[in-house]
């Protein structure tokens, strides 16, 4: 039986992931296959830590569009994270997979505080942790703060849930000649302005060596096919050619 390729993964996922087919808020369905994709890889003794985002309920650079003052947009769609975390955590527990929610915004109530060792420590102990309410600071996105936890938590990869399967030279809904790759370099991601994560989380991951991997979270098993080493989506790292 082949084993997995990482020990330590952090799986980004987008508010608009657990929408499914809605026009706003969370699909259950959705939740219940994401759910059970992650048991299956935990079932591998991965440990696995997830960021999530809150556009599907709240985005804050929409509201700041809108005339909202940008910080207090920022710190809703905060809160809009922790709600899909919760959600996330139900459906979980529900599936047996003990799950820990921690913010950035001290909620005791809901969640527990985020603490770098307690973290790690719940990962040790083969709990899935959901980092919640962003890095805590209006301005930066939980792409930035998927790049932040997994340098913070010894992460080996980012795993970057989408709903296409992988990077394109353009949108290859609108361009059916746009070029698919397979591998990226950080400063091509860059330099290009592709749209993998953006420039700081890119910047961040290019500093610390920490590879990307962009997949199509919709055809179900793409998580465990990720974490076996399987050669699909785009892989954005140090080396090699942008190809």
């Amino acid at each position: 039986m082949n084993k997995p390729i990482f020990k330590r993964v952090v799986l980004k996922l987008s508010g608009e992931a657990l929408q499914g087919s809605s026009e706003y808020g969370i699909d259950y369905n959705v939740l219940v296959s994401i759910a059970r994709q992650i048991k299956e890889v935990k079932r591998l003794g991965v440990e696995i830590a997830i960021v999530i985002g809150g556009g599907n309920i709240f985005r804050g650079v929409a509201g700041s569009t809108k005339g909202m003052d940008r910080a207090s947009a920022d710190y809703m769609g905060m809160l809009a994270t922790v709600i899909n975390g919760l959600a996330l955590q139900d459906a979980l527990e529900k599936n047996g997979v003990f799950t820990r929610v921690l913010s950035a915004i001290e909620m005791r109530q809901l969640t527990e505080p985020y603490i770098r060792r307690r973290a790690i420590r719940h990962l040790e102990k083969g709990r899935v942790v959901i980092f919640a309410g962003g890095t805590g600071n209006p301005y930066f996105t939980t792409d930035t703060t998927a790049a932040l936890r997994a340098i913070e938590i010894g992460a080996e990869v980012i795993m970057k849930a989408t709903k296409v399967d992988g990077v394109y030279s353009s949108d290859p809904v609108k361009n059916k000649n746009a070029k698919k790759y397979d591998t990226l370099r950080y400063i091509d991601v860059l330099k290009k302005g592709l749209k993998v994560m953006d420039a700081t989380a890119t910047s961040l991951c290019m500093d610390n060596e920490l590879p990307i991997i962009v997949f199509n979270l919709k055809r179900a098993g793409n998580i465990k096919r990720v974490i076996m080493g399987e050669r699909i989506g785009t892989t954005v790292k140090g080396r090699g050619r942008a190809g």
